[in-house]
């Protein structure tokens, strides 16, 4: 059964405001006579020119501006209607727009139980608010919501279905996201709300091939902003640098509200730093926060850019702003590993304290942050904790960011030759690995140094620095060193390959079996990198070592 243009139940009529026909039920009077009735040619021509003067009419009305009382424009729609179409498009809202509409279907929710379209709208608006402001609280609310929905109408209700998915995806569980994604497309395969959630899914569980799928279906449902935002990140991954660009270049532009406009000018303003346009990036996180002072995941994004720029001051302050308002463990991660390059270690553990406590937090709302705490307790805790997290996270859901940090982990606590394993993973474009990421690039050129490994190690450290030459406080300054360390490729022999070469070569140079050992970014032609010296100035300061340096060949980290 196809219900995509199936509404929420509207509220009760006001005082003075009529109410529509009843379905089933005549618009007004009926009719009577026709052919036989005995109706005279005059009467017959009466209503047709009746029925002439009407279509006439309504055409004119059709080209008239729409007008208001007096003639004054109609009021634009207020904040419930606002939130309700964003909700209903998958799209950000402005969180005053929510928590009006939270507040509206919760009191429309206590005189009609048994309204299960606006259980599933209150249902995704609170999953919308828990993401926004990083309260987890909101998730267990929000999936009794949608729940609801489905006891009160337990088929064909494709809302509810949608809503759980997006849920799923918002708390990282990719593994139900994909199950109640499935479930809305088999049950309304023309539906396009579903596919969002699912391009997500299958992308965080590891299945290049559905996700390509899931978004090609989505983009010939339905175009725009919405869409081309999620091809964003789909290119991305993919290693299409310039199609995620463009496509959340379109998304910006065609954006219909100041919430999607600032989400996809942070969105913009992720991709520009990737790529390693720190001032770029920086120029769009701001023109987020101007646009939405809400969107406070740009906030973040300022203080990972100022801080590349050496404006360590304003990084500080965007940092403690965003986390003030949006307490997410990522942001208090990035600025404890700040504080340690400022050579704060006090402050940089208070940091850290502070992870752990809103990873606690985030599990009771049934928040997957595991990748988060995988990599804390890699760099500055206990690495055998975090190799025990990452492979029970890996055995959830394997996909290619849970693979980085389990290798990372494993060598951090001493394991290369399984490290690499994970590393070379993250590269394979079998799996799905072909995005740019300097990170990932880092990690895989440490632990192949830690093997011996020297040309492949050499090659990927530089890289990491080419694709993002400030990518980290702490490993730009230890990616510079181990080159240091590792010193020019000998001279005789063959030079050193190309990266295209490398895609080839560098499985067997590393001993591994999977022939899938090249570096990231090679599924679409890229433009020739750029210097490391053309990026923002590294802070001059020595590189320092994590807290907890882990045993094993390498010490560098």
């Amino acid at each position: 059964m196809d219900i995509e243009e199936r509404q929420p139940v509207p509220a009760r009529p006001g005082p003075g405001q009529p109410a529509g026909p009843r379905s089933g039920e005549p618009d007004g009077p009926a009719v009577t006579g026709g052919p036989g009735t005995g109706r005279s040619p005059l009467a017959r021509r009466v209503l047709i020119g009746a029925a002439v003067g009407c279509v006439v009419l309504g055409g004119v009305l059709v080209l008239l501006p729409s007008t208001g009382p007096g003639g004054a424009p109609p009021p634009s729609p207020g904040p419930v209607a606002r939130a309700m179409t964003a909700v209903g498009a998958g799209a950000p809202a402005a969180l005053p727009d929510l928590a009006a509409l939270i507040g509206d279907r919760e009191t429309h929710l206590r005189a009609h139980p048994r309204d299960d379209q606006s259980w599933a709208v209150l249902g995704t608006a609170y999953a919308e608010q828990a993401r926004r402001t990083a309260t987890a609280a909101y998730y267990p609310k929000a999936e009794k919501a949608l729940r609801t929905s489905l006891d009160v109408r337990p088929k064909d209700n494709a809302a509810a279905l949608d809503g759980l998915a997006g849920l799923a995806v918002a708390r990282g569980d990719f593994r139900t996201a994909k199950q109640w994604g499935e479930a809305s497309v088999k049950l309304a395969p023309k539906r396009w709300t579903a596919y969002p959630a699912l391009v997500d899914a299958y992308t965080g569980l590891g299945d290049p091939k559905a996700t390509r799928r899931a978004l090609d279906r989505l983009l010939a449902l339905r175009s725009g902003p919405v869409t081309q935002a999620v091809a964003a990140r789909a290119y991305w991954d993919r290693g299409w640098r310039e199609d995620a660009g463009a496509a959340i270049a379109d998304a910006t532009a065609g954006a219909t509200t100041p919430s999607q406009q600032a989400a996809f000018l942070q969105q913009g303003g992720q991709l520009a730093w990737e790529r390693g346009d720190v001032q770029e990036s920086l120029d769009h996180y701001r023109a987020a926060v101007n646009t939405d002072p809400d969107e406070h995941g740009a906030l973040a994004g300022q203080g990972r850019a100022l801080a590349a720029l050496g404006r360590t001051s304003e990084a500080l302050r965007a940092y403690q702003t965003a986390l003030a308002k949006r307490p997410a463990p990522r942001y208090a991660l990035e600025l404890g590993e700040l504080y340690e390059k400022l050579g704060l270690p006090g402050a940089a553990r208070v940091q850290y304290d502070l992870v752990r406590e809103l990873v606690r937090r985030d599990a009771a709302g049934g928040v997957d942050d595991e990748l988060v705490i995988g990599f804390l307790e890699a760099d500055h805790g206990d690495p055998q904790e975090a190799v025990r997290r990452l492979r029970a996270e890996w055995d959830r859901q394997p996909g290619i960011a849970v693979a980085d940090a389990l290798g990372w982990a494993l060598h951090r606590a001493g394991d290369d030759a399984q490290a690499l394993t994970f590393a070379t993973r993250t590269m394979d474009k079998e799996h799905g690995g072909e995005v740019r990421s300097a990170l990932y690039a880092y990690h895989r050129g440490e632990i192949e140094r830690g093997l011996g490994k020297a040309g492949p190690a050499r090659r990927h450290l530089a890289e990491a620095l080419r694709i993002n030459p400030s990518f980290s406080p702490l490993l730009v300054p230890a990616a510079q060193q181990a080159l240091a360390a590792l010193g020019e490729p000998p001279a005789e022999g063959l030079p050193e390959p190309s990266d295209h070469e490398e895609e080839s070569g560098a499985a067997g140079e590393s001993g591994e079996g999977t022939g899938a050992a090249g570096a990231p970014g090679t599924a679409a032609p890229q433009p020739a990198p750029r210097p490391a010296s053309s990026g923002p100035a590294v802070a001059p300061a020595a590189p320092r070592s994590p807290s907890a340096p882990a045993p094993g060949p390498s010490t560098v980290r």
